[in-house]
């Protein structure tokens, strides 16, 4: 899993991404493609 700066452009990669706060946490999850898991924070 990356950890990035900005999830804005990791939620625009690709039309399955999904954006969920975890324990303060910001993360980007993609059933379909799961290489595209990233967190901020």
């Amino acid at each position: 899993m990356k950890i990035r700066n900005s999830i804005k452009s990791a939620k625009l990669r690709e039309r399955n991404c999904v954006v969920v706060r975890r324990r303060g946490r910001l993360y980007v999850i993609n059933k379909k493609q799961p290489r595209y898991k990233t967190r901020q924070g």
